[in-house]
């Protein structure tokens, strides 16, 4: 039986929880929010946007099934400064729904999000993801850098490296049957107990257990000689907790892959923390790094670079 459609899904018990959910985590963010439809040969994207509509433009990507919601700690921050466009990925949980040219390579992928950006408006913007958003990101960076003024990247997944066994390991059940009981243990093992927003942690429960699945197109993890060739502004804030990989090791393997790109290593969170917990020192590395000197250059405690 094929998936249900975004809209049909809508309809369901299940969807009617999920997007009650979605809406109560949006009603977090601490600032005016609007909903956008973006509608392109892929699909329509839902994009929230806030912010001073003269601002500088940054993008936000989520990790997968976190949504556009989960920026909630950061936008106010953000939009002190910028003009916000927080995307649901095409494909994942959330409200943009796939049309009759879904994504289904890397190079779809990266269409996708230039008609995303183009169908706003933006010609340049500061450019932001986390876990599955940073490969998207850093894919479309690549691939686009005159359009990437900042690249922001929160704990890559397999972007200079691979996952650990034992993450990929403890991620198996969910993948091979996913529950609202096994998303939420794997979110709670991984962030070792950390106090995540629950309405959050239900959405993403909700996502993971009902929402119509589709195959995840993963942009495949660039060479060094690719990542030799990235000129944009790039910073890469790595979780000192991670499970997903050791940031001591990732933060050299950076500097090995391109020595211009930054990285700041925060302590205090974990790959499923972020981009929450800890939101102060979060928002600080971030709006540093979307700056044009980039990243603070004597990072408070917490940090280390």
């Amino acid at each position: 039986m094929p998936p249900l459609s975004t809209a049909a899904f809508a309809a369901t018990p299940a969807g009617s929880a999920f997007y009650r959910a979605y809406d109560r985590v949006l009603a977090k963010w601490p600032v005016e929010v609007t909903g956008v439809d973006l509608e392109s040969a892929h699909g329509t994207t839902r994009v929230n946007v806030c912010g001073p509509t003269d601002a500088p433009p940054v993008v936000l990507l989520p990790g997968g099934g976190a949504t556009s919601t989960v920026w909630f700690e950061n936008v106010a921050a953000l939009a002190e400064r910028h003009r916000v466009f927080a995307v649901d990925l095409m494909g994942d949980p959330g409200r943009s729904a796939a049309g009759a040219m879904p994504p289904r390579t890397a190079e779809d992928l990266t269409s996708w999000l230039d008609a995303v950006v183009t169908t706003a408006g933006l010609d340049e913007f500061g450019l932001v993801g986390h876990s599955y958003g940073a490969m998207i990101a850093l894919a479309y960076a690549l691939r686009e850098p005159g359009r990437v003024r900042n690249l922001v990247l929160f704990d890559p997944s397999s972007c200079f490296t691979g996952m650990r066994a034992q993450y990929l390991a403890r991620a198996v059940p969910l993948l091979v049957r996913p529950t609202e009981k096994r998303q939420r243990d794997f979110i709670r093992w991984e962030t070792d107990g950390r106090d995540v927003d629950e309405d959050w942690l239900e959405l993403i429960a909700l996502g993971a257990a009902h929402f119509p699945k589709s195959k995840t197109v993963v942009p495949k993890r660039p060479g060094r000689d690719v990542l030799a060739t990235l000129t944009p502004a790039t910073t890469v804030l790595l979780a000192a907790g991670s499970k997903v990989h050791d940031s001591r090791k990732l933060k050299a393997t950076v500097a090995e892959s391109n020595p211009r790109l930054r990285t700041v290593v925060v302590d205090g969170t974990t790959h499923h923390t972020m981009p929450m917990i800890p939101a102060a020192e979060l928002n600080r590395a971030l709006l540093g790094a979307l700056s044009d000197a980039g990243p603070v250059a004597d990072p408070p405690p917490g940090h280390r670079r």
